[in-house]
């Protein structure tokens, strides 16, 4: 039995096909275009945190700033003196439940044991 059609069939290509076509592709996987944040900040707005991040991190983060700044609350209010002492105190206990509270949250998303 005789085939009609050449095996494989012959088709005529356009080279500058050939190259939109791989072009487009080579463009989709090496080259994806950025997604559109829905949210515009505010005209006044210097810093934003990335969407997406998990909040393991975002409360491990808190932590360490919050730790960063009870240190140098605490290293300036020993060098004052009186009420702006008390008050840098103040600041520093302020400090310090905040990050109680940061620790404690951080707990209930990962229980250590």
């Amino acid at each position: 039995m005789h085939k009609v059609t050449p095996n494989p069939p012959e088709t005529e290509t356009d080279p500058k096909k050939l190259q939109e076509a791989s072009d487009r592709a080579l463009d989709y996987y090496l080259n994806p275009k950025q997604a559109k944040s829905e949210k515009k900040p505010s005209p006044g707005q210097l810093f934003t945190v990335a969407d997406g991040i998990d909040n393991e991190s975002l409360l491990a983060n808190l932590s360490e700033n919050l730790a960063s700044a009870d240190a140098m609350i605490s290293d300036l209010a020993f060098d004052l003196k009186g009420s702006r002492r008390h008050i840098a105190l103040g600041i520093q206990q302020l400090i310090e439940l905040s990050g109680m509270l940061a620790n404690r949250a951080l707990d209930n998303v990962n229980p250590q044991p």
